[in-house]
């Protein structure tokens, strides 16, 4: 019996007061919210829950309210300004805590996901997803849009057929990043930290300039290990140059593991069909404990700006709210626990041609704080790295003001003081 559904058919399984849960990022089915979307008058209080949203969509946007309606769990391009408008709702979130936060707060849930084509066994692969959905697979149904661009992948992000309501089929390439163009500030600062990372060490490492830079430094180590949230492109480089074999791994051995991957269409062909990596829900991947069991764990993140406790406002940019936490905090908290575990957050010292700087007595009013001045390891700017865990109040101040550009130090100085952070 065939589970091949026409576009009509799918409105048979979406009912008024439903909540529909999306992956993240590739894992969006765009044929299914199409569907979604053109029959929005049958619906009523639908909705759709979903981090990181792709695409731009009406309902997002508000003008389908009262029908089908947005609940975020970290904004997006897509979602922002419907955010700042008042159109969507955003529910702050630890990433690893995200699956039990929807089992608990959603009512008569369907995923709604992309899978890649089903094999002879009758199993589809999620693809470049496990992220929150796969910890649902076997407890809600499932309505999956086939795409045969989708990569199949192992790790616990398999279905079986038994297992979904139905599928359509939708045909089309999936997202790609826009690489950024790594600056020589972007370079000082990853020199600091591969100079730090050391053979046989596990990575998380998180996406952009930065991170991105990082990853070029490193061909010449050798048996790193990767158990990081997102993959991207740059572990395909580490990969092919030797330097990545997870042999010394504490779990997971000899084994690439990630919660979902977003890059460009090479990274997309690595994972196919590629056993030497696992996709595992994000309530495993991010858990403290978990991350905790590699002994070498090292960390590697961004934020917008620290102020001289050690806090770090990542999902804020000038107190106005820009993503979320996404699992920052759950890496912070996971290298503490790790034997040897070192955590770093990154940042340039400035911005706007170095007339704002990103290190000062107070975060910005409205700013959230992501990282505490609990879980804070190093802070890295493109003068130097802070070394904060352990270290006091005084420690901390002077540490921080010594990787502040130049020109802001004797301010910061006088504002410590002032403030009796510093004799």
């Amino acid at each position: 019996m065939t589970k091949r559904l026409e576009k009509a058919e799918v409105m048979n399984f979406v009912k008024n007061e439903m909540d529909l849960i999306i992956p993240l990022s590739n894992g969006e089915p765009h044929k299914l919210l199409d569907i979604l979307e053109e029959n929005y008058t049958q619906l009523q209080n639908v909705n759709v829950h979903q981090m990181l949203a792709l695409r731009e969509r009406d309902y997002i946007n508000g003008k389908m309210k009262g029908h089908l309606s947005h609940i975020s769990y970290f904004l997006s391009g897509a979602t922002r300004k419907a955010y700042w408008d008042g159109n969507v709702e955003l529910i702050p979130n630890s990433f690893h805590e995200l699956y039990p936060l929807l089992k608990k707060t959603t009512t008569n849930p369907i995923v709604l996901a992309v899978a890649s084509p089903m094999d002879e066994h009758g199993y589809f692969s999620l693809g470049t997803q496990a992220d929150y959905v796969a910890d649902f697979i076997g407890e809600v149904p499932f309505i999956l849009e086939v795409n045969r661009h989708m990569p199949r992948t192992f790790g616990k992000n398999v279905i079986h057929r038994s297992q979904i309501l139905g599928y359509i089929e939708n045909d089309q390439p999936l997202t790609e990043e826009i690489r950024p163009v790594i600056s020589d500030k972007d370079r000082k600062i990853a020199e600091y930290i591969t100079e730090e990372i050391q053979d046989g060490d596990t990575l998380q490492i998180g996406i952009g300039a930065i991170p991105n830079a990082v990853m070029s430094m490193l061909k010449d180590r050798r048996h790193l290990g990767i158990h990081t949230e997102m993959l991207t492109d740059g572990i395909v480089d580490l990969v092919e140059a030797g330097a990545v074999d997870g042999m010394r791994k504490s779990t997971h051995k000899g084994k690439i593991v990630a919660a979902f991957a977003f890059g460009t269409q090479r990274l997309y062909d690595f994972l196919d069909n590629n056993p030497s990596v696992e996709f595992l829900p994000v309530s495993v991947v991010n858990n403290a404990y978990e991350i905790a069991k590699e002994e070498h764990m090292v960390s590697i993140n961004a934020t917008t700006e620290v102020d001289l406790y050690g806090q770090c406002a990542s999902e804020t940019v000038g107190g106005r709210y820009y993503s979320s936490s996404g699992g920052q905090g759950d890496f912070a908290r996971g290298v503490r626990l790790s034997k040897h575990g070192k955590g770093y957050v990154c940042m340039h010292s400035t911005v706007k041609n170095d007339t704002i700087s990103r290190i000062n007595l107070h975060l910005s009013p409205g700013s959230i704080v992501t990282t505490s001045k609990n879980d804070v390891d190093h802070i890295v700017t493109e003068y130097g790295i802070a070394r904060l865990h352990g270290k006091s109040i005084a420690e901390r101040a002077k540490a921080l003001i010594g990787i502040a550009h130049p020109k802001f130090r004797e301010q910061l100085w006088f504002d410590a003081k002032e403030f009796g952070l510093i004799d």
